[in-house]
């Protein structure tokens, strides 16, 4: 099963409406972006999709959502991470139901849980039978760890490692397991992308707004033009940076300027509030990006 899922993964933002209601259309507008920029999967809600400031009926619903517009094209990979293990395997059962092809989730994330409490966190989300990648964000989990819960529960399959330093992590999970095939994914709005390549990452989980920029770099280098790879790759970094300090509200307001949502709302509390210098460097940017931009 590890080698099933390869490829750009983007992960969806959640579309807030002028309300502040989830607003669906946008996530069906996302849906077909992500497609017709050449992903090869979708991933929804997880940290990208502010999922913590969603209530259980948003995110059950708009994953339902999200998995009508796929239309089964590309694999739906759905968020279930929850503060408990109760509730993490609700979710996952809920998600089995709506026909998702797979789920992710980040450790219990409002108190931290001990070994014991991870495994059966874990053991609990993959009782539906589908199988789960671990989340291993920032402040997560040790690498070593992570590949002992990869070892012991049979359908953790996947791993999405973006804790810093991401890539030496990675490289740690897929040494320690080299007998077991075990697919990694690079996240960090793909800063490491280049370096995670190399040590053997099998796919990525950005933001929705720039899926045709990172199947770009992917197609380039699965062609084995690394160089092409880097180049556009370059070209990218500077809006990843932007994103790593002005967070979610930068992205969104990429995926307005691109058509893609009406509103670039967040409902993070104590989020930037994008300025006019920044939409001055994200323009620019935007501009640069033109001839790597397919949609």
């Amino acid at each position: 099963m590890a080698a099933d899922m390869r490829g750009i993964y983007p992960v969806l933002g959640s579309p807030f409406d002028q309300q502040g209601r989830l607003e669906h259309a946008g996530l069906r507008s996302q849906v077909d972006f992500c497609l017709k920029c050449g992903a090869h999967g979708l991933v929804y809600p997880v940290l990208g999709a502010e999922f913590q400031f969603l209530s259980e009926e948003e995110r059950q619903g708009g994953l339902r959502t999200v998995i009508g517009a796929a239309e089964g094209r590309v694999p739906v990979v759905a968020g279930v991470a929850a503060p408990a293990t109760p509730l993490a395997a609700a979710y996952a059962m809920d998600a089995a139901q709506a026909g998702a092809q797979a789920v992710i989730a980040l450790p219990p994330f409002v108190s931290s849980a001990t070994p014991a409490e991870l495994f059966d966190y874990y053991r609990a989300i993959a009782a539906t039978g589908l199988p789960v990648f671990i989340q291993n964000g920032q402040n997560g989990m040790a690498a070593s760890f992570v590949a002992e819960l990869i070892d012991e529960i049979e359908l953790i399959q996947y791993v999405k490692e973006e804790q810093p330093p991401s890539a030496h992590n990675l490289s740690i999970v897929m040494e320690t397991l080299k007998d077991k095939p075990v697919g990694v994914f690079g996240g960090a709005f793909g800063r490491w992308m280049l370096s995670e390549l190399e040590r053997g990452a099998c796919g990525f989980m950005p933001a929705s707004d720039t899926v045709d920029v990172f199947v770009a770099i992917w197609d380039a280098w699965q062609a084995g033009n690394k160089e092409k790879a880097r180049d556009v790759f370059d070209a990218l970094v500077p809006l990843i940076n932007l994103y790593t300090m002005l967070g979610f509200a930068a992205f969104k307001y990429m995926l307005v300027k691109r058509g893609v949502i009406a509103h670039a709302r967040t409902r993070t509390p104590g989020a930037v509030e994008l300025d006019a210098e920044d939409v001055r460097e994200l323009d620019l940017i935007w501009e640069r990006l033109g001839p790597h931009l397919k949609v």
